[in-house]
């Protein structure tokens, strides 16, 4: 097996901008059907990690319903614990978006039960994947997900640290020294995002070329934060890696429309994603990666 998984957190317009109060658009849904065919093209088959804004969403309910009714598409479970009701007050030293891990587990609970039942009603399945918000998990939610028979995760994020950034009463998980490969926790398969430490001499200013060469520079399979050839530099290895049999490529659905995100705020810069996406896309097949939804990729591991 060569699995090529794709994930998409899907979620409401430029969500790094938000503040308190502010309303969530979710215009970006109206961009998504363009990424679905560049997939189709190449057999591939996203996995929609949904939000509650998103899930709310009437065109991208019934858009995504007609991929997943021809196994083109699934779709799993993103919670944003600070827009996902109900709504619980949390004191503490910091003021950003809270993590779930951050609540009580019984407050957790009630927020998780609230996407769930939304996913299966609005798009008439059962979710079986899925991504924390903000990348932020511990064994109490590895628990919570098994309580709802949730089957399989992509939250952890290998070589990453992610305690500068804060919610309200601490920061998010370290994954410094996370296992890049997949693992049981809690009954729950793991799946871990495809990000690798290289060494290597880098684009830049010389003295960014050595830093990297000497101290290594984290590389993620996600085009906003990488250049193709990174990326493809990155498959190569991990191609070659002798315990390794998929490739996890990650993208925010809202980075797809001009302005949706940080990283491409025009038409034009969205059209350079697309030429990056599908000489990735092109690349990883030529190598043998063919497509899996995360549940495809659990059921392929528990069937061995």
């Amino acid at each position: 097996m060569k699995a090529f998984i794709i994930t998409v957190d899907t979620e409401g317009d430029n969500l790094w901008q938000y503040t308190k109060g502010q309303k969530i658009t979710t215009e970006n849904a109206h961009f998504i059907p363009r990424f679905q065919e560049l997939c189709d093209i190449f057999e591939y088959k996203p996995t929609y990690l949904t939000n509650y804004e998103m899930a709310l969403s009437d065109y991208f309910v019934e858009t995504a319903k007609e991929w997943i009714k021809v196994d083109h598409a699934e779709i799993g479970v993103h919670l944003h614990a600070w827009n996902n009701p109900p709504h619980y007050p949390l004191n503490g030293p910091y003021d950003y978006n809270p993590y779930l891990i951050e609540y009580p587990v019984k407050q957790r609970e009630t927020k998780f039960k609230e996407i769930y039942n939304l996913i299966k009603d609005r798009f008439g399945i059962i979710p079986f994947s899925h991504r924390a918000g903000r990348w932020a998990m511990d064994i109490d939610y590895f628990k919570l997900l098994k309580q709802f028979n949730i089957k399989v995760d992509c939250s952890i994020t290998p070589k990453v640290d992610w305690s500068n950034n804060v919610g309200i009463t601490r920061g998010g998980s370290d994954y410094s020294l996370a296992d890049s490969n997949p693992s049981w926790i809690e009954g729950i398969l793991e799946v871990p995002m495809t990000i690798r430490k290289l060494h290597h001499w880098s684009e830049g200013s010389i003295k960014h070329r050595v830093k990297t060469l000497i101290k290594g520079d984290i590389v993620w399979l996600r085009p906003a934060t990488q250049s193709l050839s990174m990326m493809k530099t990155l498959i190569d290895i991990v191609s070659k890696e002798r315990d390794t049999d998929y490739l996890e490529f990650m993208i925010h659905s809202s980075e797809l429309m001009p302005g949706g995100s940080p990283y491409f705020k025009t038409k034009q810069s969205v059209d350079e994603l697309y030429t990056v996406m599908s000489n990735i896309f092109d690349y990883a097949k030529g190598l043998g990666f063919s497509g899996y939804t995360m549940n495809d990729y659990y059921e392929e591991k528990v069937s061995k």
